[in-house]
């Protein structure tokens, strides 16, 4: 990760630490590094770049912000509006754009925002780009043989312009409609969207695939994404399914790229048991490539528990949708995710998206006639306590005998009966102990003797 730039964009709370400045820079250095690229290879056009936002308040500015940079270092400029971020990457990838921006903070409150960048196939922008973009941030940029401590501003006719182009958002929507093979008619579907990106979109797929559908927090003012509502709150959609009688039900996050499922008896059907259900129906449909499926190191023992009675391979990835789009582009998987709900079906799309989810999730539920609770039986989820432990040096701390002799012994106690994860957080000064055991007591008692082994020595 670089010094702005993490796993999942540039993110911050909205002109504190990501300003509209930063947002203006950004434009200016894409604008300008895209035109310089084309120019090299001989192609004579503006570059063309897509913007899409959530519905927090200070996505305006950001969008503004960028434009203006865009605009100013010669590219054009298209705006989607309120979207999802899969969307942006659908229509980069479908409508020969050089370059998608999201603007949001995925499930973080409204008051922070974020920028995501997307290279011509729609992927996570590649490193080289973002390292590059970095040191323009920071004033002084070596790229094409030289050294910039400012770009120039395109002239005359140079100078980009901005279109709306909302029918690349419709025709996201349509594209989704299509990948719903089943009608959905007789099937009554909650959705929570959070306030965010889903807002209009979940809706009017689901409307069209012939569900009834239930909606709650979809009424986004600027200042209510995620706040109560959507995937990190789903005890709301839990309620709203039992009270209504409903079939299943689908939560979203801020910008849509997430999904998780609450069956019909109110339980929630996470992203390990999302993952479960779909492997085990690709498996069977001969459409599980490589017979794998990639996961995070996050993913429950009882998944992989669930895989191998199943006879599905499996993979772990770094904590991050990146890093299993990474691995399962390398190794031509089908199908990935985490915990979380970032689900990858890379058929169909380059990125998580929650919409696509729970689709998919629904032609499951609809060939095999069968109940969302029943589908998901066969995964008995290990109970896992985590605690996290602030230290000066997260490396010298995880890689102290005296830690690491802890960690040994707990792996030598739970044997196949369980497991231990250790790891550095990517954001913070601290080191996470998770243990995943057959009960919540075993848990904790393990985490407990990691967590002294590590204050014992983290001075």
């Amino acid at each position: 990760m670089g010094k702005y730039f993490g796993t999942d964009g540039f993110r911050g709370e909205a002109n504190e630490n990501l300003t509209a400045e930063h947002a203006f820079k950004v434009g200016r250095f894409l604008g300008w590094y895209l035109k310089e690229k084309k120019s090299r290879a001989g192609q004579n056009e503006k570059p063309r770049v897509v913007i899409g936002k959530d519905t927090r308040r200070s996505g305006y500015m950001f969008e503004y912000a960028l434009v203006g940079g865009l605009v100013a270092s010669g590219a054009d400029a298209y705006l989607l509006h309120v979207t999802t971020t899969p969307s942006v990457s659908y229509v980069v990838r479908t409508e020969n754009f050089d370059c998608g921006v999201m603007i949001s903070a995925s499930h973080n409150p409204y008051y922070d925002n974020g920028i995501k960048l997307f290279n011509q196939f729609g992927e996570k922008m590649d490193d080289e780009t973002i390292v590059l973009l970095e040191e323009y941030l920071d004033g002084r940029v070596h790229v094409f043989g030289q050294e910039y401590t400012e770009i120039p501003y395109a002239k005359r006719e140079e100078i980009g312009r901005t279109e709306d182009f909302v029918a690349g958002r419709n025709r996201y929507v349509g594209y989704l409609i299509s990948l719903g093979i089943h009608s959905f008619k007789g099937f009554k579907v909650g959705l929570d969207c959070a306030n965010g990106s889903a807002w209009t979109i979940a809706k009017a797929v689901f409307d069209a695939l012939g569900a009834t559908t239930y909606v709650i927090n979809a009424e986004p003012n600027g200042t209510n994404i995620n706040f109560g509502a959507g995937s990190t709150h789903i005890e709301g959609l839990q309620k709203f399914v039992v009270e209504n009688g409903l079939d299943v039900g689908f939560a979203y996050d801020g910008d849509a790229d997430r999904c998780l499922c609450v069956d019909e008896k109110g339980n929630v059907v996470d992203g390990d048991l999302i993952m479960y259900i779909c492997a085990r129906y690709m498996k069977e449909r001969g459409d599980l490539v490589n017979n794998t499926v990639v996961t995070t190191v996050m993913s429950n023992f009882g998944l992989y528990k669930a895989f191998d009675e199943l006879g599905v391979e499996y993979a772990k990835t770094a904590v991050g949708d990146r890093f299993v789009y990474e691995y399962m582009t390398k190794h031509n998987n089908s199908l990935g995710g985490e915990q979380s709900g970032h689900i990858i079906f890379s058929k169909y799309a380059c990125t998580g998206d929650g919409v696509l989810t729970s689709l998919k999730l629904m032609e499951v539920l609809i060939e095999k006639k069968s109940k969302m609770s029943d589908l998901a039986a066969p995964v008995h989820i290990y109970p896992q306590y985590l605690e996290n432990v602030r230290v000066l040096d997260k490396a010298a701390a995880r890689e102290n005998p005296t830690v690491q002799k802890a960690v040994k012994d707990v792996e030598r106690k739970l044997g196949e009966t369980g497991r231990i994860l250790v790891r550095e957080s990517g954001t913070e000064p601290v080191i996470r102990v998770m243990v995943e055991a057959e009960t919540q007591e075993i848990c904790q008692a393990y985490v407990k003797e990691v967590v002294e082994a590590i204050q014992s020595v983290k001075e």
